[in-house]
């Protein structure tokens, strides 16, 4: 799931330099991913 998180930051520009510049929006992005994320691995788990 990790790697799914990091792919999916990189993918949407969440980057080092926007945590430093704005971290409430990092912490709101990389939340998205994460969510995604679940949301990836609860799809292949429980339908294929």
């Amino acid at each position: 799931m990790e790697l799914i998180v990091r792919s999916l930051a990189e993918q949407n520009g969440v980057t080092e330099q926007l945590k430093a510049e704005n971290q409430m929006e990092w912490v709101r992005q990389m939340n998205a991913c994460k969510a995604q994320a679940e949301e990836i691995v609860k799809a292949e788990l429980i339908y294929d």
